[in-house]
């Protein structure tokens, strides 16, 4: 279920029974696995792949690039698995 205010890239793969709540960003290259939840005002960029069941809460950002200073924009990616739980406010970067 895809709130109203949600935007959602088309290129983004969101399995069946996954709930994203108001003004959430889903980007293109994220996968969302069944059962998750994504609370309100939550950023997800990719490359990103998310497993079933988690819930993250809101005005989270997950996906986004590394803050590393050596970092030179060479390929990342992040991974997350079954039933995680993302507390509010958190922010996951892309590995390097």
């Amino acid at each position: 279920m895809q709130h109203p205010t949600s935007i959602i890239d088309p290129k983004a793969k969101i399995a069946e029974g996954v709930i994203v709540g108001p003004y959430s960003i889903i980007g293109p290259q994220v996968s969302i696995g069944s059962g998750t939840i994504i609370e309100s005002h939550v950023i997800l960029r990719g490359p990103t792949k998310l497993g079933k069941n988690n819930h993250i809460f809101q005005f989270s950002t997950v996906g986004d690039g590394s803050p590393d200073k050596k970092y030179q924009g060479e390929p990342t990616k992040l991974i997350i698995g079954d039933d995680n739980i993302i507390r509010e406010g958190v922010t996951i970067h892309r590995g390097t």
